[in-house]
């Protein structure tokens, strides 16, 4: 889709289309919306920005909370969103060996048990390695630094989709 017929949708509409950036956070693209014309990706991806960065705390944990853990059940059944399954098959993480898995499976655990909400991070910027580089180094982060790195990965992620659902010309 062009990002002019993008600005012409209704709300709905709009929110359909965009709204997967986000994982499971429709809301972010209904309330930007209201921002349209978008003279670009980058002023549209903004705008996203803006509504959660507007948003209250328990939106974002919300948000945050909605991620899948990487290379984790939900993976390995097949019940990632299309948009979650590529972003971890790029950094090779629908492929790893038994080791490496248990790995990502203790640091997951670990994560969540310290800060409450999945580790997210912008997989499409990562490989594997640099992915548990990235887990092993947030581990020590304090709960307010990890709540702020993980919204800005939120952000890098949706940046990364919204290159793919609007054409530039």
């Amino acid at each position: 889709m062009t990002l002019e017929e993008l600005n012409e949708l209704d709300r709905v509409s709009f929110a359909r289309a965009v709204g997967p950036a986000f994982e499971d956070a429709p809301w972010i693209a209904e309330a930007a919306w209201e921002a349209r014309p978008f003279a670009s990706v980058d002023a549209l991806h903004g705008a996203m920005c803006a509504v959660l960065d507007a948003a209250p705390d328990d939106r974002r944990l919300q948000l945050i909370g909605g991620h899948p853990d990487l290379a984790g059940r939900a993976a390995v059944a097949g019940q990632l969103t299309r948009e979650s399954t590529a972003e971890q098959a790029s950094a090779g993480l629908d492929r790893l060996t038994e080791v490496e898995h248990r790995r990502f499976t203790r640091l997951n655990n670990a994560y969540t048990a310290r800060f409450g909400f999945p580790f997210v991070i912008a997989v499409r910027d990562h490989t594997k390695e640099s992915i548990l580089a990235a887990f092993e180094e947030r581990l020590e982060h304090t709960a307010e630094e990890e709540r702020a790195t993980a919204v800005e990965q939120i952000k890098a992620i949706a940046r990364h989709r919204l290159s793919g659902m609007v054409e530039v010309p």
